[in-house]
């Protein structure tokens, strides 16, 4: 009786990521704290996630890589994040991978210029994880 009990206990689902597909998100921001911030929110939405420091490493990155998404800073020395979004935007070879800009410069102005430089979409930090998700999927999903 007891070997029926056994072979009767259900097997919990497998949560195994591994087994599906999924998107990778290249994290550029020059702040140690802010990624390590954002890539708990992305893996946690089951996202790999590959990183650079600045605007100089993340536009090599995107190019090296082909990330299927790029979660960009603004403010960062050398090469801010609006310089290297629109140098992306008009590389013909990374001009598809779409562009999600990461900020705390929160102004009207900061978004439009963002939009005007090639990103798909714009969010202020501190970011909360659903709807920084919720933006990753829709972008994806474009």
């Amino acid at each position: 009786m007891r070997s029926f009990f056994r072979k009767s206990t259900p097997i919990a689902p497998s949560t195994d990521r591994a087994a599906a597909p999924s998107a990778t998100v290249l994290i550029v921001d020059d702040s140690p704290t802010e990624t390590h911030v954002i890539r708990g929110i992305v893996e946690g939405g089951g996202y790999q996630v590959i990183t650079a420091d600045n605007g100089e490493q993340g536009v090599a990155e995107a190019a090296e890589s082909r990330p299927d998404l790029i979660l960009m800073d603004v403010v960062m020395p050398g090469m801010n994040g609006f310089q290297a979004t629109r140098q992306l935007s008009r590389n013909p070879e990374t001009a598809e991978i779409p562009i999600i800009m990461v900020s705390t410069k929160n102004q009207e102005t900061d978004r439009a210029w963002g939009l005007r430089q090639g990103a798909r979409d714009y969010v202020v930090k501190p970011v909360g994880a659903s709807e920084l998700l919720s933006k990753i999927k829709t972008v994806l999903q474009a």
